[in-house]
């Protein structure tokens, strides 16, 4: 199979792939048409069904492994595809492991990497909390490794949640070292802990959608009544520090327009809210300019960035 990311404009593709998602919609003109998201290891694209009526179409829903020919196109300055023939994939014809996509970098050396930070966290409270989630709670440590940080935004791949929580642990790091105000263990235990509600808020591969938790209370809210459950198992612990943790969790998306039911109060809570923005903004820009390819051209509106976007000239 030739995979997504090496998909160019004015190619017939053929091959297996996951159909993420399938909607039908109506042109200005009235006609049907069709809305699909496909999906490998590699990435998704958006792709249509213009005649879905067509001989060459058969019936196959999201979620179904989907046997295409297709054309690239372009719109907006991203790949595209005009789905020509479609069938539902028997079982046997594809493997799934090609359908997941994966982080670039090795999941457990990035899990040894977070348990360093783990380790660097020297209140007996904090420290116990953390160990009692990355290291004790081994049905837990196993899905926060597999989950991605996003349905597609950014880091929305196998361990993208881990590669997203060490890279804002890392940044957070850096404002420990710069600015010694900080309260290094807050901040590292905010920072290892402000996402991990993720690993209930959106359903294993490959659906990686959102569950009825996460529809309902959403990562932020889910993740701080986690912190809360671990808090009330250990004896002890002083019930400012856990408000201040918790605080730091429910103010880290920095506005209330951006899903955070509290604005930033403590220092601590303002250095996690700019080491999580920048991370997901980086990281959103580096996929969309992979995305693009060899395209050195501009790319068209991105709604995250409010503007249209290039990569940098070489």
């Amino acid at each position: 199979m030739k995979y997504i990311e090496s998909f160019r404009e004015g190619e017939r593709v053929s091959g297996i792939y996951l159909c993420k998602f399938r909607q039908s919609a109506l042109t200005k003109a009235g006609k049907s048409y069709e809305n699909l998201i496909f999906q490998d290891k590699t990435g998704t694209i958006d792709s249509k069904i213009w005649d879905p009526n067509s001989g060459g179409i058969e019936d196959f829903d999201a979620m179904d492994y989907v046997d295409i020919v297709a054309d690239v196109t372009m719109f907006q300055g991203q790949p595209q595809l005009n789905v020509k023939r479609a069938r539902k994939a028997r079982e046997g014809e594809y493997n799934p492991a090609d359908y997941l996509p994966v982080s670039s970098k090795d999941i457990e050396v990035m899990y040894k990497e977070l348990l360093g930070f783990v380790a660097k966290v020297k209140d007996p409270y904090l420290s116990k909390l953390l160990k009692s989630l990355f290291v004790e709670d081994v049905e837990f440590a196993k899905a926060f490794k597999f989950s991605s940080a996003a349905k597609t935004v950014h880091h929305g791949f196998v361990g993208g949640l881990l590669e997203h929580t060490l890279s804002v642990t890392k940044l957070c790091e850096y404002y420990v070292n710069y600015y010694p105000m900080i309260n290094a263990d807050l901040l590292y235990t905010a920072a290892m802990c402000h996402d991990i509600g993720k690993v209930y808020e959106l359903s294993p591969f490959p659906e990686n959608d959102y569950t009825d938790e996460g529809q309902l209370l959403g990562h932020i809210m889910i993740g701080a009544e986690m912190v809360g459950d671990r808090i009330r198992d250990i004896p002890g612990f002083p019930i400012k520090l856990g408000n201040e943790l918790k605080h730091c969790i429910l103010a880290h998306h920095g506005e209330l327009e951006y899903g955070s039911p509290k604005k930033p109060a403590l220092l601590e809570a303002v250095a996690l809210n700019f080491a999580d923005n920048t991370d997901a903004h980086l990281q959103t820009m580096i996929e969309a300019l992979t995305a693009a390819g060899e395209n050195q051209g501009w790319l068209g509106y991105n709604r995250l960035f409010e503007s249209n976007i290039r990569k940098t000239s070489k």
